[in-house]
């Protein structure tokens, strides 16, 4: 969920952002020629430019948001018998999948986590929690980052920015819409663009961006089913379950 969680978050403002630049730049010529209507055309044409280039963004600075916000320690020297096994497993399971090696690093949170992260197969982020090293067992271990591995294995960041911008295409362009019509219908501004187009933009905007991550979440959780498929396949598949039963029974204890 860190990764999924970083990635959303990454989008959302890289959307609000161009958003709010290109208003006051006077970029967006969403208008057709008599400056009353609409141009559908050419606001989806201008909605999959910037929809695609947020998801886009998103994914390239998906490593630099890990590493800022986890609070990550990248292990390239192992200092500890620890950091030793976690690079080494690494190491077996990215030339069992493929893959090249990532970057491997530790961050500091109790609960049993882990996330891979990266545009490029070659080129990826595995982290994982040190709460996780400690109460895992190795094989258990072993296997939650064969998981993690399959992520990276199976191209899941490219795949889920494919998703996410066609998303952002249609959250911009049903909110472009909106704005609209309170322009014209309940604010009654009969040329171009006042106030309460780009206030109630804007305010879609979030409203759908919240809902359309209810669809990228549903996406991402079927890739997780295959993410363990992958992981059974380089780890073993009694690691895979038991990893999955650690991690069930840490969560059944964590709710009263």
């Amino acid at each position: 969920m860190y990764r999924i969680g970083l990635f959303l978050l990454t989008n959302i403002a890289i959307i609000v952002v161009a958003s709010i630049s290109l208003r006051l730049l006077g970029v967006e010529s969403i208008l057709a020629n008599n400056g009353v209507d609409l141009d559908l055309s050419s606001l989806l044409v201008f909605c999959a430019v910037f929809g695609f280039a947020g998801a886009f963004m998103s994914l390239l600075l998906s490593k630099f948001m890990a590493k800022r916000f986890t609070g990550i320690r990248l292990v390239s020297k192992p200092q500890t018998e620890q950091e030793r096994w976690l690079l080494q497993a690494v190491t077996t399971l990215s030339k069992k999948a493929g893959i090249g090696m990532p970057e491997v690093g530790i961050f500091p949170a109790q609960q049993s986590n882990a996330f891979a992260t990266g545009w490029n197969r070659n080129n990826a982020l595995v982290g994982v929690s040190q709460g996780l090293l400690d109460c895992f067992t190795e094989d258990e271990a072993r296997a939650v980052l064969a998981h993690e591995i399959g992520h990276v294995a199976n191209g899941d960041m490219i795949t889920l920015s494919l998703i996410q911008g066609v998303v952002n295409t249609f959250v911009m362009f049903f909110a472009r819409i909106f704005g609209h019509f309170v322009d014209r219908v309940i604010l009654k501004n009969e040329r171009g663009h006042g106030i309460g187009f780009y206030v109630a933009t804007f305010a879609a905007e979030m409203v759908l961006a919240v809902l359309a991550s209810i669809i990228v979440m549903k996406f991402s959780r079927y890739r997780e089913f295959r993410a363990d498929a992958a992981g059974a396949h380089l780890a073993d598949k009694r690691s895979m379950i038991g990893a999955l039963n650690r991690l069930l029974s840490e969560q059944k204890a964590q709710v009263p």
